[in-house]
């Protein structure tokens, strides 16, 4: 006897890795233009504030205007790997020692909580769509 029941999805394969690494990999414009030397030519401290504004940006109306289940979820990792990229990327994980450590934890928390705020604007924008 078949049954046409699915089981029910599981909760890490019900999210979009793919958008999930799409939108960490808009949010590597902030260290590549300072990589490339940009945001000493536009200007600092305002070229990160601004790539951080559109980049912000971009995470709320990507994920708001679209029909994501888990809104909040999707961008708190989103940003939580963008994290880990930055840390690897920066060396701080292979320098070690306390400092660098709490360093760490301190950008992950950092892009963790930044991802939540996009992520909670993102899950606004969708309820005032109607989007459930």
């Amino acid at each position: 006897m078949t049954s046409n029941h699915r089981p029910p999805e599981s909760f890490l394969h019900s999210l979009n890795w793919l958008l999930i690494i799409g939108l960490a990999a808009i949010a590597l414009i902030r260290p590549l233009f300072s990589l490339v030397g940009m945001s000493d030519a536009l200007g600092k401290p305002a070229t990160p504030i601004i790539l951080t504004v559109a980049i912000s940006l971009a995470w709320t109306l990507i994920v708001g205007l679209t029909r994501v289940r888990r809104p909040v979820l999707t961008l708190v990792l989103a940003g939580l790997l963008y994290g880990v990229v930055a840390v690897a990327t920066s060396g701080l994980a292979l320098r070690g020692g306390p400092a660098v450590v709490y360093g760490s934890v301190s950008i992950l928390i950092t892009n963790l909580l930044w991802g939540a705020a996009c992520g909670l604007l993102a899950l606004l924008l969708q309820r005032l769509r109607g989007v459930r």
